[in-house]
């Protein structure tokens, strides 16, 4: 059963009205023009963990943050893609994340400010997202990919680059509730947006038409769930069954499992979008596994 903390959250994003630009399509155009017009910070919370150090640093065009153990040499790196919709900035839940994996994992996190809609493509971001992890391969050794939503497509989609355009198979792909067929038609998503209250289809749409440029919708920079999963590394994945995106993850979690692909899945139901984030028990439970699971994987 769902806890207490799940409940005021659920309330929140109801009083709040967080779905409001998923689920309406002149609100996403808003939306769009607004952060367009005016970007909201990116840098990290002054106060993160004192046990972290954070430098930046531009590279292809991109500020890219690095958080290391502070005092300690980095085991190995994680890539972390952000999520948001693709025009919502980097939140402080995923500094936060970000900063807790350096610090109890030992490793050092990568985290990439990249273009967002209607400025950024999925064919732009994956690219820079491949370009990152193969510096970092030569500077770290293990290198691992992370993302939540949004940020959760990136991440596969460039894992599967990394794969079919440079014979790179990851030792660890954390996804937290992605994104992963931007077609948007799993029959299933309609029977879970009743109770789903963050995500929406009409206004995603939108932001979607905006993120895929020039690319088909079933092109895997886009829609990673196109792609064969055959030759993946191990998967960590998170959903909550009250997410429209969770019909599409139980499809990814069967053919990556069909293709002999390790996955660890955890469901939680009742629970909504990126419930890993929220600042609940299961929350909390389910960052540990982040952690661990990535310390495992650089460590392999």
């Amino acid at each position: 059963m769902p806890s207490l903390a799940n409940q005021v959250v659920r309330g929140y994003l109801k009083a709040t009205r967080a779905n409001r630009v998923f689920i309406d399509a002149e609100s996403a155009r808003k939306r769009v023009l607004d952060r367009s017009v005016r970007p909201r910070n990116y840098g990290p919370p002054r106060r993160l963990r004192a046990d972290v150090t954070i430098t930046v640093e531009r590279r292809g065009g991109w500020p890219v943050y690095t958080l290391t153990p502070r005092g300690r040499t980095p085991r190995g790196n994680v890539v972390y893609a952000h999520g948001g919709g693709w025009v919502h900035e980097i939140a402080p839940q995923h500094w936060a994340l970000c900063a807790a994996v350096t610090a109890e994992a030992g490793a050092a996190v990568t985290v990439p400010i990249y273009p967002l809609i209607p400025f950024g493509t999925a064919g732009q971001v994956v690219a820079g997202f491949v370009e990152l992890a193969l510096a970092n391969r030569e500077t770290y050794g293990n290198v691992c990919v992370a993302g939540d939503s949004a940020g959760g497509q990136i991440a596969l989609s460039a894992a599967v680059a990394l794969r079919d355009e440079h014979d790179v198979r990851l030792p660890g792909t954390v996804l937290i509730a992605p994104a992963l067929d931007l077609s948007l038609t799993n029959p299933e998503i309609e029977v879970v947006q009743p109770r789903d209250p963050w995500l929406g289809v009409a206004g995603s749409r939108v932001f979607i038409e905006h993120w895929r440029g020039d690319l088909e919708l079933a092109d895997p920079r886009v829609s990673p769930l196109a792609a064969d999963p055959r030759g993946l590394g191990p998967l960590t994945v998170f959903c909550g069954t009250d997410d429209i995106l969770w019909p599409d993850t139980l499809l990814l979690v069967e053919a990556a499992r069909g293709a002999g692909v390790v996955v660890d899945y955890h469901e939680a139901p009742g629970l909504p979008h990126v419930y890993p984030l929220t600042p609940t028990p299961e929350g909390r439970a389910a960052r540990r596994v982040v952690i661990e699971s990535l310390r495992s994987a650089l460590a392999s």
